[in-house]
């Protein structure tokens, strides 16, 4: 998009705002609103389908972002109306949503989608509606450059940053000849791909891949495709079964079991002290979001579990059973807090000041660890709209996780893939 002088103007201005604002983390900046109507925020949820523990976990961390950020005066002075539509954790149902988002109901933006073949199965009708689309996936398909300018991940960090974080401590502690076990869908292959990628830079390689079905229910069959000289198996899965994954992995491989490390994936939303769970003590798991609040939680931490409603163990304050989606879920709350910052830097009004709400975000650099990002520091690259952030790796002690090590941001970046900056608006 050519832009005139006066666009420069206004880009650079937007630039110092948000200088500001980073440099001083708990300043408000309003601007006065012109209207009094409600910021509608279209929210895309797996209420149900394989994504609906996530979907619930959510959509309770959405509304309690939105009820703080409303008590603090919403954005540029106007309140949050969050418009929540279910997906069905389905691309094609995905894209109907987001069209009736920017039809039916009106939204100034859209947000929320976690599974990757709905981001991918959605964006791209977004990006038709020129409505801005902001999805907590985890997927390499934003910063990969396969989307659009109007679909960005500033909330939650993608597979790639992952694994190339933690595939040195996979290497160093644990044993450099992998079996990877994963989904059969495009979360799945970023793993797939990316991991061993990253363990042959460290002298390791993936000695098996095993790809399953979403839908599978059964899985003792997928393990006797494991190779003898495996040191360490490697596992992410997802969905209704994954307690059925783990008791049968425990009951495939009983004391000489490899060593283990799972993304947590595998055991979002499922209570550790499970009856079948045992044989995990010892194992490793990467944590997006440390589940247990540990001996140095931050006062940022202890604020977001009581508005959201969750114990130091990770499960609801009012069902100790009932355990949340800790490990992704912070990715709603921060990016809902990204939706306002960036409106507040544009003075956004209305659907008409959308690229500028684009524009004021892909500014944004360095985000510091507050109550707007509690799991931690992050810095936005405004060119692939991923952001970067810690890693954290827990190790299963007594049926609870325990952090043994926090990457820093740096073991997270990689080289660009996209400059989504240069595609018009």
């Amino acid at each position: 998009m050519t832009k005139s002088a006066t666009s420069k103007v206004g880009r650079r201005a937007v630039l110092a705002g948000l200088g500001a604002a980073a440099a001083m983390p708990g300043l408000t900046r309003y601007v006065q609103a012109q209207s009094s109507e409600p910021i509608r925020i279209g929210f895309q949820v797996h209420r149900t389908g394989i994504g609906a523990a996530y979907g619930r976990w959510y959509d309770r961390t959405s509304k309690a972002a939105v009820k703080v950020i409303n008590a603090a005066g919403g954005i540029n002075g106007r309140p949050i109306e969050l418009v929540t539509e279910d997906d069905g954790t389905d691309p094609k149902r995905g894209a109907e949503v987001v069209e009736k988002f920017a039809t039916a109901h009106r939204a100034d933006v859209v947000f929320g989608t976690l599974f990757s073949h709905v981001v991918i199965g959605s964006a791209p009708r977004a990006g038709e509606l020129k409505l801005p689309y902001f999805v907590v996936s985890e997927g390499h398909h934003v910063a990969s450059g396969m989307l659009n300018r109007y679909t960005l991940q500033p909330g939650i960090t993608d597979v790639k940053s992952q694994v190339q974080a933690m595939a040195p401590f996979v290497a160093d502690n644990l044993g450099k000849k992998v079996a990877m076990i994963f989904p059969d869908f495009a979360f799945g292959h970023d793993h797939r791909d990316f991991f061993s990628a990253a363990i042959a830079k460290q002298g390791g390689e993936v000695v098996a891949k095993i790809a399953i079905p979403p839908t599978e229910s059964s899985f003792t069959k997928y393990f006797a495709r494991i190779p003898r000289d495996t040191e360490v198996l490697y596992h992410v899965m997802v969905g209704p079964a994954v307690l059925t994954f783990v008791k049968e992995m425990g009951e495939f491989f009983g004391a000489s079991r490899p060593e283990i490390f799972g993304f947590l994936d595998s055991l979002e939303a499922v209570d550790l002290a499970t009856p079948g769970l045992e044989f995990l003590d010892g194992t490793y798991f990467w944590e997006g979001n440390p589940r247990y609040a540990q001996a140095d939680q931050s006062a940022h931490d202890k604020f977001f579990r009581e508005a959201v409603g969750v114990d130091a163990n990770g499960a609801s304050v009012s069902d100790a059973k009932d355990v949340s989606t800790y490990s992704h879920m912070f990715g709603c709350w921060e990016t809902l807090h990204v939706i306002k910052a960036g409106m507040e830097a544009a003075g956004y009004q209305g659907p008409a000041d959308r690229a500028k709400l684009i524009e004021a975000i892909e500014a944004m650099g360095p985000m510091a660890e507050s109550r707007a990002h509690p799991q931690g520091a992050k810095r936005f690259n405004g060119k692939t709209h991923q952001t970067f952030g810690h890693q954290f790796i827990s190790q299963v002690e007594g049926g609870r996780l325990v952090l043994r090590h926090r990457t820093s941001i740096e073991d997270t970046l990689y080289p660009d893939e996209v400059d989504y900056t240069t595609r018009p608006l």
